[in-house]
């Protein structure tokens, strides 16, 4: 939900003023230090909406891990992340977790200039880092989720990949929700955007297995960035669905030990989503396939090769996916069932078998808005991750959660 600020012209800017006062002062100064600096004028702003959104989101996490729970303060403590469940052996297996860290805000400009349509967006939140802790203040720094400007049919900056679908994510309490079946990643990147078709350049960064090793390597050296090509459409019965398709190049120049290595190897995915209605209900899902995909699936839970005996790469099979079903009981009360797989063929021979092999989750909610931007919920979460070896760990979640869109 996006609240208006105000729009910088002589209709509206009085009665939006006598609205919002003083969020209209902190603006002003805002936008004003920001012309002085940048030298720019005031018809570049003339026609110019500025807007900001988010929410504010307090979650209570009972976490049982098989195998005892991760350290405080691990990713795996503020929300599921597939191949972190296996747990810390020696810790209780039952933890409790409350965090708002997933409160986020964001920020959007939106002008008109000679029928060019001129757009900025900018959004924090404060998962993932481990710069605080939960001793006194809590006090996480923020991260940039996105930052990019569109111009007309152009978008440059930091976003959802191209392959993915957000929109397809279940209404999960979870930060991510179904996280091994759907590709999930955020970077930057140069997207035009034509009607339903989607065409992206987007940045490379290949994540490897060392010969017999279950050990990441990311090589940052690689030249040619991944190409990503979309298309979104509708049907005639209100379905929205989405095809894409992704060709990178999987690249390795770099010393290790004694070690040289220079190799190349291609990798390649479809991924078909989708919002199909119901009645009043609704079904999202995901399918991926690929060779190579590595980090673009399962938040990463498998590389996207190995290196071989002769310094090879051989990219890595993998495929995902999920199903969930939102079911309305009635405008306030509604319940999302949700069902997640991901496996990757891993050849042993090159890896060993300490490596990921597959992974399963499940989640139910229940959900209620007595009004429209307040929702609260809980929500029940199994967990299964394999290795080659035969290694499981299992994660059961209980989470309340309480959020308010701004």
């Amino acid at each position: 939900m996006k609240k208006r600020l105000f729009r910088n012209n002589k209709n509206s800017a009085n009665s939006q003023f006598n609205h919002t006062k003083i969020g209209l002062n902190l603006i002003g100064v805002l936008i004003g230090s920001a012309l002085s600096v940048t030298g720019a004028n005031a018809a570049v702003i003339e026609n110019t909406d500025v807007q900001f959104g988010g929410y504010i989101k307090v979650d209570s996490m009972f976490s049982d891990y098989s195998h005892g729970a991760p350290d405080s303060g691990s990713i795996s403590r503020q929300f599921y992340v597939p191949g972190t469940i296996y747990g810390v052996e020696g810790n209780g297996n039952q933890v409790v977790d409350f965090q708002a860290r997933e409160t986020r805000f964001n920020f959007k400009t939106i002008t008109d200039i000679d029928d060019h349509k001129l757009t900025g967006f900018i959004e924090l939140d404060f998962m993932t880092h481990a710069d605080g802790n939960e001793r006194v203040s809590n006090s996480y720094s923020p991260r940039i989720r996105h930052a990019f400007v569109s111009f007309d049919n152009w978008t440059v900056g930091q976003s959802w990949t191209t392959f993915q679908n957000p929109a397809a994510l279940p209404e999960n309490l979870d930060f991510v929700g179904a996280a091994e079946g759907t590709p999930f990643v955020r970077q930057t990147q140069i997207r035009y955007t034509n009607g339903g078709f989607q065409l992206s350049v987007e940045n490379p960064e290949t994540t490897l297995n060392g010969y017999q090793s279950p050990s990441r390597i990311l090589s940052g050296s690689g030249m040619v960035p991944d190409v990503v090509a979309r298309y979104n459409f509708k049907t005639e019965a209100g379905a929205k669905l989405s095809v894409a398709g992704i060709a990178r190049q999987l690249n390795i120049e770099t010393r290790i030990s004694d070690t040289q290595f220079d190799a190349t190897a291609l990798g390649y995915g479809v991924s078909f989503s989708g919002i199909l209605p119901v009645g009043a209900d609704d079904i999202k899902f995901t399918a991926t396939y690929g060779e190579g995909l590595g980090r673009y699936m399962a938040l990463n839970y498998v590389n996207a090769g190995v290196i071989d005996a002769d310094g090879d790469i051989e990219a890595i099979t993998s495929y995902g996916g999920f199903i969930a079903y939102r079911h309305w009981w009635n405008d306030q009360w509604r319940t999302s069932v949700t069902a997640s797989a991901f496996s990757a063929d891993n050849d042993v021979s090159l890896m060993g078998e300490n490596v990921n092999k597959d992974s399963y989750s499940g989640y139910v909610n229940l959900l209620y808005s007595p009004v429209k931007p307040l929702t609260v919920g809980v929500e029940y979460m199994y967990a299964k991750n394999s290795k080659e070896n035969g290694i499981e760990g299992e994660l059961n979640r209980v989470m309340f959660s309480a959020k308010y869109v701004l």
